[in-house]
């Protein structure tokens, strides 16, 4: 294997094993920043000997020793340190006592660690943006770079933003742990929102060249699935997870050969991924079984979702199920975005212009005065009832509104399109 070979190699290993890792240090130091610099040492470690001996059978558990290492001489290094305070009189002996067997905390299952890593870097003391950025970079293993080009932001402001996140869970102080009671349910919440959040990025990017960024929704199906191993009896997180499995079984069939966006409705089901499909209906079944009568917001949209994977052709999918659904949706957690989508249900299952209604009673929804779907569902509706200029008029307001290269490109063939229509008309 040659140098650079055996570098990807390192990389390709230390990134599938730096959540467990750093997840393991940060129980142990109590500080995300000293953790991910124990476990960047580890590495470091790892690209002087692996090079030369080559990837050990378990490369995991060799990190982590290393890892424990370096952890033990830190330790030294601070006790040492309280040694001189106890000369000039500081009272170190309750510090001493909280000291934790390295040993034993290092060895420990770390599935559990991974659970309150997660709950840790989606906290709400974080701005979204911080919670996405640090689940990103803790459990995601991507670089600052990577992570920084994925939101459309310069490297150096992103690295900003992390060095932040984790002095603003410092200076709260903020328990490593998964909380309980009425606390999991709210902070289960947080968590699940930044799981979706990336998966959504990936599954329709809000800006830039790419409509579809697939290693995105990759990675927020990881940690879903994370989450419903560690957290087996939570809907919610087995709805989320259904939810995901659904909807990335349409990914490829997402884009045109040129990397264009084909929508629902025109997509060749033939290159829907029926092994993702299987998954999230099992997940969907679970969620269902745990939720009983009481169904959360992403069992529903998984449930929505599952409308569209069943239905072999577009002319088979059950609309008035799906409206019935958002309905509930709607009552549990209302929404503008819910009644938009809703009303395009309501539009297929009784036509254009009942749907339109709905529509046009969401136009002054401060919600959405940004939203490009808005004008662009509104644009379609128009066009399917012959107004074509209006039409014409909505698609550019879409096309005003999006900051997706690829999505201005079809809402920019759909205004011509109605334009030329109501030239002819």
């Amino acid at each position: 294997m040659s140098a650079s070979d055996a570098h990807r190699a390192i990389e390709t290993v230390f990134r599938i094993e730096a959540p467990k890792l750093i997840a393991g240090l940060v129980r142990l130091t109590r500080d995300i920043g000293r953790a991910e610099e124990l476990a960047q040492d580890a590495l470091v470690a790892a690209l002087a000997q692996w090079q030369q001996e080559g990837v050990p059978r378990s490369p995991g558990a060799w990190l982590m020793q290393a890892a424990k290492h370096r952890a033990i001489d830190a330790l030294r290094r601070d006790k040492l340190l309280q040694r001189k305070h106890e000369e000039l009189g500081h009272d170190s002996e309750a510090d001493a006592l909280a000291m934790p067997d390295l040993d034993a905390a290092l060895d420990d299952e770390v599935g559990d660690d991974l659970l309150r890593l997660i709950f840790t870097a989606c906290h709400p003391v974080l701005s979204t943006e911080a919670r996405l950025a640090l689940t990103l970079r803790l459990l995601g293993g991507l670089t600052t770079e990577e992570i920084a080009r994925a939101f459309l932001i310069p490297e150096p402001t992103m690295a900003q933003r992390l060095v932040r996140a984790k002095k603003v869970l410092a200076d709260a102080r903020v328990p490593f742990e998964v909380p309980h009671g009425a606390e999991l349910a709210q902070r289960l919440g947080s968590v699940l929102e930044v799981v979706y959040l990336i998966f959504n990025e990936g599954y329709a990017a809000t800006a830039g060249h790419d409509w579809v960024r697939p290693a995105l929704c990759e990675e927020a199906l990881r940690l879903g699935r994370i989450l419903a191993e560690r957290a087996p009896l939570e809907p919610e997180v087995h709805g989320l997870v259904a939810l995901m499995e659904l909807q990335a079984s349409r990914l490829r069939a997402r884009l045109g050969p040129d990397g264009e966006p084909i929508l629902l409705l025109d997509q060749n089901r033939a290159r829907w991924d029926q092994l993702l499909i299987g998954r999230g209906l099992k997940a969907l079944e679970r969620a269902q079984r745990l939720a009983g009568a009481a169904p959360g917001p992403y069992l529903l949209q998984a449930a929505l979702a599952a409308c569209h994977a069943r239905a072999r052709t577009a002319e088979e999918t059950d609309w008035r199920r799906i409206a019935a659904l958002y309905a509930v949706l709607a009552a549990i957690n209302p929404s503008p975005i819910v009644e938009l989508n809703r009303a395009v249900a309501i539009s297929m299952a009784e036509g254009p212009a009942a749907g339109l209604a709905l529509v046009e009673a969401l136009a002054d929804e401060p919600a959405l005065q940004e939203y490009h779907l808005l004008p662009s569902v509104r644009g379609d509706l128009l066009a399917k009832l012959g107004r074509h200029g209006e039409a014409a008029a909505a698609f550019d307001r879409a096309v005003a509104l999006t900051r997706n290269a690829k999505e201005r490109a079809l809402m920019e063939e759909r205004a011509m399109t109605a334009r030329s229509a109501a030239a002819l008309g």
